[in-house]
């Protein structure tokens, strides 16, 4: 009998420290489930991988990596041209496009692509941020 009794006790003890850090884990457990739903929207998502490359040369890398986002989202129509020189620069930190992630049918819009970005990204890296 006193056997039970103790037994009942321990596995009262555990049920209760469990059902405790369960319920201490909660807030967590709710972030962490919200979190996997949440989708990385694409621009931050090119700021965090293009800012690295503009360490040391910038004072403010994501503020002129956001700023070459916004100009090549705004700026280049083509969605394949887009996707590559976006590509390039989260890559490399500098406007590049590799002529194999372009079909071969807009290889040929890739100098005139430079072109129409080359002003604002002179005006990402050199123009000072305002406030």
């Amino acid at each position: 009998m006193l056997l039970r009794i103790c037994s009942a006790a321990i596995l009262a003890l555990l049920a209760l420290v469990g059902s405790a850090q369960a319920q201490s884990q909660l807030p967590l457990d709710s972030i962490q489930i919200r979190s996997l739903y949440r989708v990385p929207e694409p621009r931050d998502e090119f700021v965090r991988q293009c800012a690295p490359h503009m360490l040391g040369r910038w004072a403010h890398p994501e503020a002129v990596c956001g700023c070459l986002h916004d100009h090549a989202a705004a700026t280049v129509d083509d969605p394949d041209l887009r996707q590559a020189l976006l590509r390039g620069i989260s890559e490399t930190g500098v406007p590049t496009i590799e002529t194999d992630w372009v079909p071969p049918s807009k290889q040929n819009e890739i100098g005139p692509t430079f072109t129409k970005i080359a002003k604002p990204t002179l005006q990402c890296m050199f123009e000072p941020i305002s406030n």
